[in-house]
């Protein structure tokens, strides 16, 4: 199955014109499989000779420590070892993994997951927090709440407080609580899309990207809302287009720009380019250009990130 036509025609405005086949081809063969040590319960050293001993052929993500990458035709093998099922590794594309490394949360510290399920970024936030602080976790499916919950209790996760609720809310609910907040926010999930799995994309349309749109500019409110003065808010999202990445930013920082810095982000791969200026008629904050739109290859999936910093000056 092929792309969709619309998708594609979109694609091609958003990503460097010298990259497009190249990333165009992404979807149509199965990635690498990326996982990750879980440092709640292990050590690099101690999962890399478990590894060894199950015959597992991993090579090591250079400039991350502890994540690994096999290919995919390895990871039946790998589910079936008793790190897998000990919870000693963590199966987690190599995208999702940068999020919680760019927030960088520390032990102690108050922290929001404010769409968290399955819980992938959520364990690793409780790893770099060292179980220690505070770390919410937010979900409204009913379905998705409960595979949280199960994630983070076998992965060793202790300092989560899991809620089963609309993330809009939470705002309202706890204003001005959270050091670092994490919005990977619901979206179209068109970096996801594979064309071997029609599935993957027959829920897409650009009339379902202008409506999570909608939802993402809420969310946004409601994290900025329960943000410290002086805290950091990453929003970020697995899709491509502007109408979920650079316009919801541009809505909250209509409404709040005057109290809201961005952050330069620094990642250590090239496959990456600058939000857009502009898209249609609408011409982008130039704050937005701190973020980061990564551009997916046969390892990492497409994903865009924007850090922002609440001042500590509000009056």
């Amino acid at each position: 199955m092929s792309l969709p036509e619309a998708f594609t025609e979109r694609l091609e405005k958003i990503v460097p014109h010298e990259r497009y086949e190249a990333i165009v081809r992404t979807f149509d063969s199965p990635k690498n499989v990326t996982f990750r040590v879980n440092t709640l319960k292990s050590t690099t050293q101690e999962l890399e000779a478990e590894l060894k001993a199950a015959h597992i052929p991993y090579e090591s993500i250079g400039w991350l420590e502890g994540v690994y990458r096999i290919a995919p035709e390895h990871k039946l093998a790998l589910t079936q070892t008793d790190a897998f099922y000990g919870g000693r590794l963590y199966i987690q594309n190599l995208a999702s993994m940068i999020a919680p490394l760019l927030l960088s949360p520390q032990p102690e510290e108050t922290v929001l997951d404010l769409a968290a399920a399955p819980g992938g970024k959520t364990l690793m936030l409780a790893g770099m927090m060292q179980n220690t602080g505070w770390l919410s976790a937010v979900e409204p499916s009913r379905e998705r709440f409960f595979r949280l919950c199960d994630n983070l209790k076998s992965q060793g996760v202790t300092n989560a407080h899991t809620y089963m609720t609309d993330g809009r809310s939470v705002g309202k609910k706890c204003p001005e609580m959270f050091d670092r907040i994490l919005l990977d926010a619901p979206c179209s999930s068109e970096a996801r899309f594979k064309t071997h799995d029609p599935k993957s994309m027959s829920f897409w349309s650009i009339h379902k990207v202008k409506e999570t749109s909608k939802l993402q500019r809420r969310l946004l409110l409601s994290a900025y809302d329960a943000l410290k003065p002086g805290g950091k808010l990453l929003y970020c999202t697995c899709s491509f287009s502007p109408e979920e990445n650079e316009s919801p930013l541009q809505h909250l920082l209509e409404r709040h720009g005057e109290h809201l810095n961005t952050l330069p982000l620094t990642l250590p791969f090239d496959n990456i380019q600058k939000p857009l200026e502009r898209w249609g008629k609408e011409v982008f904050d130039k704050r937005i250009q701190n973020g980061v739109r990564i551009l997916p290859t046969d390892t990492i999936d497409g994903f865009f990130l924007c850090m922002l910093e609440k001042k500590t000056n509000i009056t």
